[in-house]
């Protein structure tokens, strides 16, 4: 399955790049499992996503849990915690 990754903030400066098309292993299904395996992708992508509970997910433009499935996914967006006040 080919995926089109986005990147925000400091997650787009550390991985240097605002998106890339992927093609996905068939074992990798939900949140978790590309969170997963974004850190095995190189030192650059295992700097950003080894510590995978930091960062927030969306799948095709909604927030995703960990668990969600991303059967069908056409967008997925990586992004960290966002604060306001």
């Amino acid at each position: 399955m080919t995926v089109k990754f986005l990147y925000f903030a400091w997650v787009r400066e550390k991985i240097g790049a605002a998106e890339e098309h992927v093609v996905l292993p068939v074992d990798v299904r939900t949140v978790a499992d590309v969170l997963a395996w974004q850190a095995t992708r190189g030192d650059t992508y295992a700097a950003v996503f080894t510590a995978a509970g930091i960062i927030r997910v969306a799948v095709d433009q909604a927030h995703a849990q960990p668990a969600a499935s991303i059967g069908g996914a056409r967008e997925i967006a990586f992004f960290p915690p966002v604060t306001g006040g």
